[in-house]
């Protein structure tokens, strides 16, 4: 029994690993299934949704088990989902041994997200690109530029504390909009509806929402209505943020409309 509980554990945590990095439903479920038949486990079931993984082998046999696992919606690192699946292909292939396992999983669990710096840089280097992609001047793309660099500051500010998803959208989208009706409120010649457009990007659910069709299409509706909702609320929680802000400051105007 212990050497089947250690195999599923391990078939569970390379999952969650997977799925709590933001990779498909159908992959974690196939890498899986393939790890438990690596090492020969032939009665299994497994099903993975969105947020949770239920794993069971060897149902007929005196070493049964079975674990039920909770993965909460996460961020997306494509760093730790190529290293994990290397993991998965050299298990099966018996290229590593169960202990060699369990140290590489963590060793791709702790890779990291990247410098500060790095994120902060090229956040501001997307919003300004997508504030001229969506129509902008040379001069939003720039305003865009540092508006966006704030933006990932203020992101990992929100993040030390803690704050709750929907949360973290409301004042992100709330934050750049102040900043852009600011440099427009300065005389600046900016088109500030391009420059907000482009520096919400980075918290539109553009993953969550691919994800969600991906999953509707290989027949996952549970998990596709899960990224689906995700994805809904998030952008309500963008537009309740923007809107509230250019709301207010309309009415602060006097009621003039903004140009």
């Amino acid at each position: 029994m212990a050497v089947t509980k250690e195999i599923l554990a391990l078939a569970v945590e390379i999952g969650d690993a997977l799925l709590r990095n933001g990779a498909e439903v159908y992959r974690v479920e196939d890498t899986v299934m393939h790890i438990l038949e690596a090492y020969e486990i032939e009665n299994y079931d497994v099903y993975v949704l969105s947020n949770g993984i239920f794993a069971s082998a060897n149902e007929d046999r005196e070493d049964a088990c079975s674990m039920i696992r909770h993965i909460p919606l996460g961020t997306t690192h494509l760093g730790r989902i190529a290293a994990l699946n290397q993991l998965s292909r050299e298990i099966c292939s018996h290229e590593c041994s169960l202990i060699d396992a369990w140290n590489r999983l963590e060793r791709c669990k702790n890779i990291s997200f990247g410098k500060p710096v790095v994120h902060i840089f090229f956040c501001g280097l997307g919003c300004g690109c997508f504030s001229y992609l969506f129509g902008g001047t040379a001069l939003d793309s720039i305003v865009g530029f540092f508006i966006g660099m704030l933006l990932q500051v203020f992101l990992f500010a929100l993040k030390r504390h803690k704050n709750s998803k929907f949360i973290t959208n409301i004042l992100g989208s709330a934050f750049v909009t102040l900043l852009s009706l600011i440099v427009l409120s300065f005389g600046t010649p900016i088109l500030y509806d391009k420059v907000i457009i482009g520096d919400i990007m980075p918290l539109v659910p553009g993953i969550a929402l691919t994800t969600s069709i991906r999953d509707f299409f290989n027949g996952d509706y549970l998990s596709g209505a899960i990224h689906m909702i995700d994805a809904i609320l998030t952008a309500f929680c963008i537009a309740v943020g923007v809107g509230t802000v250019i709301t207010i400051y309309h009415f602060a105007r006097g009621g003039a409309a903004l140009l």
